[in-house]
């Protein structure tokens, strides 16, 4: 059985998947009892048929069970509906901006050094400012708001059990408290004094009557941290790498910025900042004559669905100008990730401010790039990369 946890499979699982889409796109990892769904069309039906493949997955204990991704209808259908109604399109654009305003900040403090960790210096901290900024939190919190989202991403290795998965269950327990809290302390302060502000509007949202719960909110603000940073950031890195890798695709951005949206749905596709998702079957599921169990886990592969060769031409070539370009990266169906465009907004602005401010970049070690420590995302926990600062950032500063 392959190591889906192995440093080289999180760096580059690619081969793996085509070898699995080729040979057998639906297979069973006995250990965690757990269906993994490779080619795209398998992906996208497992992501759309909310009838066969539940996105329930926890008890109704479990504080992941107030998060919205881990809902079925109608619940889901509310919940959506009210955040929906706090996080608009107005309310993402306004962010422009102070986006633009933060990348230039974070970039201004490493162009004299020729050098830096793109990943703690930039495109971590980056998407953490502009969360505090949505919620209306103060932006100074951020190194917590990391620490909180690192211990909700290790939920991820608890698939198989045992006494790792115990004591990350553990941390994640006294930091949902610690959030609890927090959380608590700040929708006071917008019941007292509102702001024109995320945090405000979640408060006050309001569908048919109902309005979100305290632990509603929260189970939002949990999901918001860990899917609004780590896709963020993982979709920066992963441009970069893109384009380390592509240097005549660099080149053709340079001469043609307006490529940038072209190129961020390339990375999209080619390097899945979100590699996987989990369901449970409803019922039987019969996929490439091989029946699934009602009740089974199932991980639809996103990142290898992005990469099928029977969905898209020379699919192992990076091409900022593919078009059309359907792939799944942010889900399908009714689950369809509500903070798309706040990712989308965030990734063509920071790269934006990166490549009028740095030249000539590159990794700064032949040494492999480490990956991010779960299975479910794909990007660099560390990218150490040199790099020289454009004439133009002495008049930009």
């Amino acid at each position: 059985m392959m190591n889906f946890f192995s440093e080289e499979m999180r760096r580059n699982p690619h081969p793996a998947y085509e070898q699995l889409r080729s040979r057998s796109p639906v297979l069973h990892e006995p250990l965690a009892d757990l269906w993994m769904i490779f080619d795209y069309e398998g992906v996208k039906r497992v992501l759309n048929d909310h009838e066969a493949f539940s996105s329930i997955i926890a008890p109704p204990t479990a504080a992941t069970s107030q998060w919205l991704v881990f809902s079925d209808p109608p619940r889901h259908t509310k919940l959506r509906a009210l955040i929906m109604r706090a996080f608009t399109q107005r309310a993402v654009s306004s962010l422009e901006p102070r986006i633009r305003e933060l990348s230039r900040e974070l970039l201004e403090q490493t162009l004299g050094r020729g050098e830096m960790d793109l990943v703690s210096d930039f495109s971590v901290p980056l998407p953490l400012m502009v969360i505090a900024e949505l919620l209306g939190a103060p932006v100074e919190d951020q190194p917590r708001f990391r620490r909180w989202s690192d211990v909700i991403l290790a939920l991820s290795h608890t698939v198989s059990g045992g006494e790792e998965a115990a004591r990350v269950h553990r941390e994640f327990r006294a930091v949902t408290d610690e959030m609890s809290a927090y959380l608590e302390g700040l929708i006071e302060q917008r019941r007292v004094a509102p702001k024109d502000d995320l945090l405000t509007r979640l408060v006050e949202a309001e569908v048919d009557g109902e309005r979100l719960k305290e632990e509603e909110i929260l189970g939002f603000f949990q999901l918001l941290l860990v899917a609004g940073h780590e896709t963020t950031t993982n979709l920066i890195s992963n441009a970069i790498l893109c384009l380390i890798e592509n240097p005549g695709q660099l080149a053709r951005l340079r001469e043609s910025p307006d490529l940038l949206p072209s190129a961020i749905e390339e990375v999209l596709r080619y390097r899945s900042p979100v590699q996987a998702m989990w369901r449970v079957t409803r019922r039987e599921v019969r996929m490439h004559d091989q029946v699934i169990p009602v009740g089974k886990m199932v991980m639809p592969m996103i990142g290898s669905a992005n990469r099928d060769p029977r969905k898209f031409h020379d699919a192992d070539r990076f091409d900022l100008t593919r078009d059309p370009n359907p792939h799944i990266a942010f889900g399908h169906g009714i689950h369809f990730c509500i903070g798309a465009p706040l990712s989308r907004l965030e990734a063509r602005i920071a790269l934006s401010v990166f490549l009028e401010r740095v030249e000539g970049f590159a990794l700064a070690s032949d040494a492999p790039w480490e990956p991010r420590k779960a299975i479910h995302v794909h990007g660099p926990a560390r990218l150490p990369i040199r790099f020289e600062p454009s004439p133009r950032s002495a008049a930009l500063a």
